[in-house]
């Protein structure tokens, strides 16, 4: 599984893997279930290469933000997305203590580790994932 192929689109829980485009839709397969379904070109996607967490300094990227959690649970899936935001948030200020808290909402947190959680379920392994060229030229 390709971590440059995962999408999360708005509406829909969860997450998919992107197997086909054609003009008007991307067809994709749900994590999980593997349920095949399209998503019309009206539908808001977002990659999650693409997304960023914000810091006090910069925007870290999402997969750098996974690959910690990977580390920090040692592999196995993190607390449930459902404990209490309190929980949420000492969990997630481990892994990512410099974030910023008044722009990351719980809401965002329990999303990342809603999302983490269905990754390593689906098997995605995350020390063996590079980054894209362009996080790399930043650094």
């Amino acid at each position: 599984m390709e971590f440059n192929k995962i999408i999360a689109v708005s509406g829909k829980p969860g997450l998919f893997k992107v197997i086909s485009q054609s003009k008007s839709a991307i067809i994709v397969a749900a994590l999980g279930d593997d349920k095949r379904a399209a998503i019309s070109a009206t539908q808001n996607v977002s990659l999650l290469e693409n997304i960023a967490i914000y810091t006090y300094e910069e925007d870290v990227p999402l997969l750098k933000v996974l690959k910690a959690m990977y580390e920090k649970t040692e592999g196995k899936e993190a607390i449930s997305h459902k404990e209490s935001g309190k929980k949420l948030e000492l969990f997630f200020a481990e892994v990512l203590p410099d974030y910023d808290a008044e722009r990351v909402y719980t809401s965002n947190i329990k999303k990342v580790i809603q999302w983490f959680n269905l990754l390593v379920n689906s098997g995605m392994d995350f020390s063996k994932i590079e980054a894209t060229k362009e996080e790399t030229e930043k650094e």
